[in-house]
């Protein structure tokens, strides 16, 4: 068998290296952290979520240390230790918004990073208008439908150790960017959840190489699963929403709400065919080879194993 430059580990062995740690989640807290459609208990947690918590501690406790050694290498006081940033990407409906929620959670539990924050790149989404102008509306989701230079710009400052850093928020009712802002005041931890958060660094029109988002991550994960389940998931989902979030008049996608259940999953599988399966064949799942860790889920939701780089 060739060489491989990942460590690759069955669930039951990735689960072992949870050890003694105590469980830090309750049940209601888990039920509040599961995004609709995914499937995610206890034992998951316990099983896959609490070693990666460790495993990302361990490497932000080592971060620090690396930067008080450099320090006392260069024999003069350096800046405070930027925020230790995670890259989490894949397919929508694949439980990566989910795991981002679950590892902030996990994270700021541990006492030696308290201050974990959670941005999303759909913040960094071109407006409706704006993408509509274009002719971009039908590829929202798609590496061009974003602002790369405005998240890029973000990514940089919170490396650069700002003491403040806003991110804009979008909204899933509206389906569109709002004008509100979330701000950062110099977090231990920032955690960036989005489809392309992976991306390569495009080439500028003079033929220059560029700068990627994932330059700047010190870790990142790639939640991944057979495109067939997710394409399942997502149809679930929709189908879920249609009876949930689609109800309320004030959404975007309120129009689907009277959809019978068959013309809900042709609506839901059209959406899937012609715009999240080509964008996740297209342009997420080659980035996975470009994460830290890849978790892999079976078609019952729960993680099988997990890809580690090595070191």
């Amino acid at each position: 068998m060739p060489e491989s430059p990942y460590v690759e580990l069955d669930r039951e062995d990735w689960a072992a290296l949870a050890g003694n740690e105590r469980q830090p989640l309750s049940a209601a807290e888990v039920d509040r952290l599961r995004g609709l459609g995914d499937e995610l208990d206890l034992d998951e947690v316990r099983q896959v979520y609490l070693p990666l918590s460790s495993l990302l501690s361990l490497r932000v406790r080592h971060a620090g240390e690396l930067h008080r050694e450099t320090e006392s290498f260069l024999r003069q006081p350096q800046p405070p230790r930027t925020p230790f940033v995670i890259g989490i990407a894949g397919s929508v409906a694949v439980g990566k918004s989910t795991t981002a929620r679950l590892l902030r959670e996990l994270l700021s539990r541990w006492p030696q990073h308290p201050r974990v924050e959670l941005v999303t790149t759909d913040g960094f989404l071109l407006s409706n208008a704006e993408l509509a102008r274009r002719g971009l509306l039908q590829r929202k989701g798609f590496p061009e439908s974003y602002d790369r230079k405005a998240l890029l710009r973000f990514v940089m400052a919170v490396k650069s150790g700002a003491d403040e850093v806003g991110a804009p928020v979008y909204s899933h009712l509206a389906y569109d960017v709002t004008t509100q802002q979330v701000t950062l005041h110099r977090p231990d931890i920032v955690l960036v959840e989005g489809l392309n958060v992976l991306q390569p660094a495009r080439v500028r029109g003079d033929g220059r190489p560029g700068l990627a988002i994932s330059d700047f991550f010190d870790f990142s994960v790639y939640v991944d699963a057979v495109s067939a389940d997710i394409r399942s998931w997502y149809v679930t989902r929709f189908l879920r929403l249609r009876e949930t979030a689609f109800q309320d008049p004030r959404s975007y996608f309120h129009r689907f709400a009277e959809l019978s259940r068959h013309e809900a999953v042709a609506q839901a599988e059209s959406l899937w065919d012609t715009i999240n399966g080509p964008n996740l064949d297209d342009n997420i799942a080659p980035t996975r080879g470009r994460a830290t860790l890849v978790l892999r889920k079976d078609a019952d939701h729960a993680v099988r194993w997990v890809r580690l780089r090595k070191l």
